[in-house]
């Protein structure tokens, strides 16, 4: 059973420390890791996307894995914690090597990329699924869960601005040499293991601060140990199972056509920033908070404008102006409408642009891990079977794999608008201005496009606030008489 009443304000905020961990490996490899094997190692850009989006076939399996063992487990310490645990020596170490390698070479760096890409993300799937899951066990309160998940976001938004902002404040410093320290190799090793210190704290943190709530937390039922086999094909019973709830189903669409023009433009931004809008390091460190500190400052009012408004309507008019505001400093600028580079007010504009973005962008955030929360009770209906691991891998697995899928369409279109690669780049002045223009393209217009399509599949999402409180009540209703599944349907007469 979930914890009853209000949650406290240091439960939810020791929760949410655990994200940090997630937004600074995201902040770090959504930011640097393209532009740092294609850019500062010479790696050619459309190789360095595959070697990054690789992934996505891992986290295929490696994410309802998670799932459907921490919802499985049972030991001491709870059904999530043991992976939470277990996790954090691996990831720390992986992501390390990640902007460490030890080899030289196009291929052996391809080779290098592939391998340690896929195990710092397998890595955090082992502690970010059972970490979600964990959340929406904590409370079925239709208006605290976006509370509860109000707090991850913030953390996780932090986390990821934390990492650029480490970046590019302490270890990517202009030198005499390198006027752009984000083109020096030998910041990147330091940079990386300061974040996997971060990343440790911050799960342990969050792991040992939620560890006393494991009682009060719902339990798997008694089983006999499976094989591989048997725990692979209940993997795939499970994630059918989620799939056939048409609430899930919309969402889990939706927020996938979401994340892969957001992974476009994550693996761009910092080409964005360096050749398009001709950022200064001070600039960038003026620019960079913007966005994320307009998501910190609206996840501080979601839970009461959804509360106020409904998560459906918060969750369509955050996508939409995601996909608005992405695209608007950019036509303003094609059209020669904003101050040319270097002009003082280009920057107060643009950070203005990017802090209103974020907090109506969070909106949509926030509503819609709620709103996935609130389908794994009518899952719980329909089946009998509580399983937050489940739903939440497939989320992150609709999250992180359009990611994957968005940096390789990014190396791409690198490719495609023959972007010049190698450290020899340095400047916009070494780019030619068509291909500059292209660029913006790609980051703007198009990508904010493929927004309507997210918007249309949000659209079909159909559980209100009434049907979820009669599910609560139904679910209650069996639990007080120890019916866990829901009745047989009754059988079809023959025809005569």
């Amino acid at each position: 059973m979930p914890v009853k009443g209000p949650l406290s304000f240091s439960t939810k905020t020791v929760y949410g420390i655990g994200q940090l961990a997630e937004g600074l490996k995201n902040g770090a490899m959504g930011t640097f890791l393209l532009f740092y094997y294609n850019q500062v190692l010479g790696m050619s850009a459309s190789l360095a996307a595959i070697a990054a989006g690789t992934a996505v076939i891992v986290d295929a399996f490696t994410d309802p894995l998670a799932g459907s063992l921490s919802d499985n487990w049972k030991s001491r310490l709870g059904r999530r914690h043991p992976f939470i645990y277990g996790s954090i020596v691996p990831m720390a170490v992986c992501f390390y090597l990640l902007f460490n390698p030890l080899v030289t070479g196009e291929w052996q760096l391809f080779i290098w990329m592939v391998v340690f890409t896929n195990l710092t993300r397998t890595a955090m799937t082992f502690y970010h699924i059972p970490h979600m899951a964990l959340g929406a066990e904590l409370t079925d309160d239709f208006n605290e869960r976006s509370s509860v998940v109000a707090s991850r976001v913030f953390m996780s938004t932090f986390g990821a601005l934390a990492a650029v902002y480490i970046g590019f404040a302490l270890f990517f410093t202009p030198t005499a040499e390198l006027a752009n320290g984000q083109l020096d190799p030998t910041a990147y090793p330091p940079f990386a293991a300061t974040l996997a210190v971060l990343m440790t704290l911050s799960v342990l943190w969050s792991a040992w601060g939620t560890q006393k709530l494991v009682p009060f937390l719902p339990q798997p039922a008694e089983q006999a140990r499976l094989g591989l086999v048997a725990i692979l094909a209940r993997v795939l019973k499970d994630v059918l199972l989620a799939v056939r709830c048409g609430s899930f189903r919309w969402l889990f669409l939706g927020v996938l056509i979401l994340f892969v023009i957001i992974g476009v433009d994550s693996a761009l931004n910092i080409y964005m920033f360096t050749y398009f809008w001709e950022l200064s390091r001070g600039e960038i460190l003026a620019l960079a908070p913007a966005y994320p500190i307009g998501v910190m400052l609206g996840a501080l009012f979601s839970p009461w404008l959804q509360a106020r408004f409904g998560k459906k309507s918060m969750l369509l008019f955050g996508t939409g102006s995601w996909a608005a505001w992405q695209a608007l400093p950019i036509v303003l600028r094609l059209l020669g409408w904003l101050p040319e580079n270097g002009d003082a007010l280009l920057i107060p504009l643009l950070i203005v642009m990017r802090v209103v973005q974020g907090i109506c962008t969070v909106q949509s955030n926030v509503a819609y891990g709620s709103m996935l929360a609130d389908t794994i009770d009518e899952h719980e209906l329909d089946t009998g079977k509580r399983q937050e691991g489940i739903f939440f891998s497939a989320s992150s697995f609709s999250a992180k794999a359009p990611v994957g899928l968005g940096t390789i369409i990014a190396g791409f279109g690198l490719e495609l608008i023959n972007w010049p690669s190698g450290p020899g780049i340095r400047t916009a002045a070494d780019v030619p201005p068509e291909t500059i223009m292209h660029l913006g393209l790609l980051c703007g217009p198009l990508i904010a496009f493929f927004g309507i399509a997210c918007l249309w599949c949000y659209s079909h999402y159909a559980l209100t606030r009434e049907h979820h409180a009669e599910i609560l009540a139904e679910l209650e209703r069996r639990r007080s008489t120890g019916v866990t599944a829901p009745a047989p349907a009754p059988p079809v007469a023959a025809a005569g």
